[in-house]
């Protein structure tokens, strides 16, 4: 009885060292079916788990980032919320027809812009056709008080006033309303910005170009 019993917990135990594991987790390159067959910041790309470029995490290859397009390469990371983002110290060139990302910002007080603008210290009405650049593109101040002309992908355009700086080196601080780095290419505009290109703000982020008016 003894020898049958042993026998039983042997193909027991065998059987449990066969089944697929649905709980192992693969670190950078590891095979994987979804994200959560990845460790920590992982994503699962294409069968293996690497870095998720929308995040700009850099585990799986070190901690030098990737070139970007327009030679203005990020300088660094800074992590929010156990989440890291790139932060820049410049952005891509400036044309008469500039590629970028609008972005809704709220420039009252208490809005999620932060601070008083970078411009003239003050808060102002979202009614206001204002824009907040990134730190490239804002330029040290340079560009304060300045009307830049945007032109969204349904062809219609406004003008809109420089009063801020869309950080683009530090954030998720009270300074910054909790908020991470911007990107290097963003043009973060007022509600009337958004309702004067026909665009809904709950979008989001839609792609525009911008040049100085």
């Amino acid at each position: 009885m003894a020898q049958l019993s042993l026998l039983f917990l042997s193909l027991f135990l065998t059987l449990i060292s066969l089944a697929p594991s649905g709980a192992s987790i693969s670190s950078c390159n590891g095979p994987c079916r979804d994200l959560n067959d990845c460790d920590g910041q992982l994503i699962c790309i294409k069968g293996k788990c690497n870095d998720d470029p929308e995040v700009g995490t850099h585990i799986c290859r070190g901690t030098t980032p990737s070139p970007q397009p327009g030679g203005c390469n990020p300088s660094g990371t800074l992590t929010c919320r156990g989440k890291s983002y790139p932060t820049y110290d410049c952005s891509p060139p400036v044309t008469s027809s500039t590629p970028a990302k609008l972005t809704n910002n709220d420039f009252s007080e208490g809005g999620d812009g932060g601070g008083p603008s970078e411009c003239d210290e003050r808060y102002h009405s979202n009614n206001e056709r204002i824009v907040a650049l990134s730190t490239g593109w804002y330029n040290g101040g340079s560009r304060c008080g300045k009307m830049i002309r945007i032109t969204a992908s349904n062809g219609k355009s406004v003008s809109a006033k420089v009063v801020d700086e869309c950080d683009s080196r530090h954030g998720c601080d009270k300074e910054h309303a909790g908020q991470p780095p911007c990107r290097n290419n963003i043009v973060d505009g007022s509600n009337a910005v958004w309702s004067a290109l026909g665009l809904d703000k709950n979008v989001g982020v839609v792609d525009i170009t911008w040049s100085m008016a």
